[in-house]
């Protein structure tokens, strides 16, 4: 895999060397520089795509808004505790249509992601998503959710404060919601901390991004009593873009630029760009009952199996 980054490398850089009169042969150089991308594509394992999906230069949730929304205007707190840095929402515009934008936000540094309580929400965070998506309900605007989170906060303020409380409580809502929902998988989609604001009509996700219902770390320690299975965890777990749309969990996978998002800011998020408003077309003049029990059914149908 390395050996191929080195030779992509290269003829990325006789490429640029070579003369425009050279059609011919950049024509050909181009060829070969996507057949190399589709190989390493293919290549990738689940845990590089774990990797990939935790990098510390990925864009994250408050990187892509600028490139994506106009006038974004945020509202903080969930009106009964207080107001958590790991959940961002608030009113925005995309492509002149008003929306609701929810997310969740890592850190870059340690001062941010203590701040950030590094992506991980706690109850109050939810409370105040669900209280946003129901501003966008009675103001008729849709909701897009970004979702990159390893999973809700696990320690003691958070359960004596109701976390799997707010976690179901979201599920439900979401369900009822009656305006378009599109969710997307951007980093890491990890457990109910990323399902308490998954539940929309449409979830892409991104081709370098996971979701699962527990981190390889995790599930290595619950079945071999170490971490040291992680990556063997990340294959059983079938947590990548492709893995997910194979059994139907997602609905479409964006491609990233070459290399992954972190490579290309403003390419990963033109290609989302994209996604959102072919997604939000189809579904935002769908009859609201009629897009309720559409959602509902989508997800009743996830972990359907049956024995021969």
């Amino acid at each position: 895999m390395a050996t191929r980054s080195d030779e992509l490398s290269q003829l990325r850089e006789r490429v640029l060397e070579l003369p425009p009169e050279a059609a011919g042969e950049i024509a050909a150089l181009k060829n070969r520089i996507s057949q190399i991308e589709q190989q390493l594509r293919c290549e990738i394992s689940a845990w590089d795509h774990v990797q990939l999906s935790r990098h510390e230069s990925r864009p994250y949730f408050l990187d892509y808004v600028p490139r994506l929304f106009q006038h974004f205007q945020e509202i903080h707190g969930d009106r009964g505790y207080a107001d958590d840095a790991a959940i961002v929402g608030g009113m925005g515009s995309f492509d002149a249509q008003p929306v609701m934008i929810i997310g969740q936000q890592k850190g870059r540094n340690t001062k941010e992601r203590l701040h950030r309580n590094y992506g991980m929400p706690k109850p109050e965070g939810y409370r105040k998503a669900i209280r946003l998506m129901k501003i966008a309900e009675k103001f008729d605007r849709p909701v897009i959710t970004f979702i990159d989170t390893p999973g809700a906060y696990p320690g003691i303020g958070g359960e004596e404060r109701g976390q799997a409380e707010a976690i179901a409580h979201n599920l439900r809502a979401m369900a009822r919601l009656n305006v378009p929902i599109i969710t997307v998988v951007i980093g890491e989609g990890g457990s109910g901390g990323a399902l308490a604001i998954g539940v929309g009509d449409r979830l892409l996700i991104l081709e370098h991004a996971t979701y699962s219902v527990i981190s390889p770390e995790s599930c290595s320690a619950i079945l071999w009593k170490d971490q040291e299975h992680a990556q063997d965890a990340a294959e059983a777990l079938k947590l990548t873009a492709h893995d997910l749309l194979h059994y139907r969990v997602v609905d479409e996978i964006v491609p990233e630029p070459a290399g992954g998002a972190h490579t290309n800011w403003d390419q990963a998020a033109q290609i989302l760009r994209e996604a959102l408003a072919r997604n939000l077309e189809a579904i935002k003049n769908v009859d609201p009952q009629v897009r309720i029990e559409v959602r509902f059914q989508k997800f009743r149908r996830m972990g359907e199996f049956s024995e021969l």
